[in-house]
């Protein structure tokens, strides 16, 4: 068997079986496949794609390449929710303690940011102290007694899947279905748990732009966790504005915390509770005739209402304030959130014209984060946990010259200029306010 051949055989287009991909995938590993080839074949599959039976191959063997968790000994429920990356998407640091405090566990393998998205590690290590790097029976022992951990890809997890994305990231073949689905899916596979929700992001802010390819990628990581016997759920949500009020980690994190204490815009707490109401379903914990209906809006109005409650009563905040200390944070943060760094310099912007906003470009929000020093525009830059920016107006609300929409907060301004000017390109005022977009999309499951 030839790495020439096989390359040869997807780029015409033919399914490889499980043997041809597992000689790929292992001769890479070993060295003796070259990045030039794997290359070829990673463009190859961005263009021809594969079968339904080749991603789940392809992910069975990038989740068989690394150590999986084993929380076989614990018989609560165990829980998982991922999002495909947005623009002020903070909603597993909501939701990862919300769900402990309803006695369900979440161990949570989570990303970085990179251009215009954020990412969870990000946020978490703006809290003083705080880390990510835990060993795995650290990360297992945070499981069992608080309910919930969030740590960093280590080497152990997926290394294929880590080899294979930097290498992706540089051949331009990062935004191919397949291989996004099994990237993905190797590390959420790898967590040991028995249910998944997935935030498949759709609109400007979104890797996924337009709703059918969203679909296509949440029927796909749908099919791949089903048929590893996950109970596998993909809510599609709208990115095309960012996710809440704040974008920027420091920033972010100041926003769960009152999110957590019961005070949450309603966009995100929508996210929120529709993503929680689909994790207590993931755990089993509603009956069959609910999963059948795929949570019709009147068991949807009680389960967020049981969701909000756990909020209202201060049970996710005290799990929150568990996690910080458990991961090596000053938990202190959680009751006085001006401990998290804040920027030395802040900008108020605004727009020349009066109107509702039209429109709030979210990717061109996140760029202008990232300009502030808040995210990275390659995976080794260093980020700035104190800048980002605060959203005084979104769409649909009025708007004057006289009124900041935004808060710009930075330490370094030699990109402030620049960062003002996209910031601005993706608003658009009008006299006539507009149409309310549905923040969830459509479910798949």
């Amino acid at each position: 068997m030839r790495a020439y051949d096989l390359i040869k055989k997807k780029r015409d287009g033919a399914e490889l079986s499980k043997e041809e991909l597992s000689f790929l995938i292992t001769e890479y590993l070993s060295g003796k496949i070259p990045d030039y080839q794997m290359s070829s074949f990673l463009m190859a599959v961005y263009f021809r794609g594969m079968t339904d039976a080749e991603t789940i191959t392809l992910t069975e063997l990038m989740l068989s390449s690394g150590n999986r968790f084993d929380f076989s000994d614990i018989s609560i429920p165990k829980v998982d929710k991922h999002s495909t990356g947005g623009v002020g998407d903070k909603t597993s640091i909501i939701l990862a303690p919300l769900m402990a405090a309803m006695n369900i566990k979440v161990p949570m393998i989570a990303g970085r940011g990179l251009g215009h998205t954020g990412g969870t590690i990000d946020k978490l290590e703006s809290i003083p102290g705080f880390r990510t790097d835990l060993t795995m029976q650290e990360f297992k022992n945070n499981i069992k007694d608080i309910g919930f951990s969030i740590i960093s890809q280590s080497d152990e997890i997926a290394p294929a899947d880590k080899k294979l994305y930097s290498l992706r990231d540089v051949t331009a073949t990062v935004e191919s279905i397949p291989l996004i689905a099994a990237s993905i899916m190797s590390k959420k596979l790898a967590e040991g748990i028995g249910g998944l929700v997935l935030d498949v992001k759709a609109g400007k802010g979104a890797f996924m732009k337009n709703i059918s390819d969203a679909r296509n990628l949440a029927r796909t990581m749908v099919n791949i966790g089903n048929s590893m016997g996950v109970k596998t759920i993909a809510v599609i949500t709208d990115m095309n504005q960012p996710l809440g009020k704040t974008v920027g980690n420091g920033l972010e994190i100041k926003e769960c915390i009152s999110a957590l204490r019961g005070k949450m815009s309603d966009d995100l707490k929508e996210v929120v509770l529709t993503l929680g109401s689909w994790m207590v379903y993931a755990a089993d914990c509603v009956t069959e005739e609910v999963a059948i209906s795929r949570l019709s809006e009147h068991v949807l109005i009680k389960y967020k209402a049981e969701l909000m409650d756990f909020i209202e009563k201060g049970d996710a905040f005290k799990k929150f304030v568990e996690f910080v200390d458990a991961q090596y944070g000053d938990p202190e943060v959680a009751f006085k959130p001006n401990m998290i760094p804040a920027a030395t310099r802040v900008k108020e912007i605004r727009i020349p014209d009066k109107g509702y906003i039209q429109e709030m470009d979210a990717e061109k929000v996140g760029t202008a984060s990232m300009l502030l020093g808040a995210g990275r525009r390659q995976a080794e830059d260093r980020i700035d946990h104190s800048a980002g920016i605060v959203l005084n107006k979104k769409t649909g609300d009025y708007t004057t010259p006289d009124e900041p929409v935004a808060m710009f907060h930075y330490n370094d301004e030699t990109h402030i200029n620049e960062a003002e000017k996209v910031f601005l390109s993706g608003i658009q005022a009008g006299q006539i306010p507009p149409d309310k977009r549905p923040i969830i999309i459509d479910v798949v499951i």
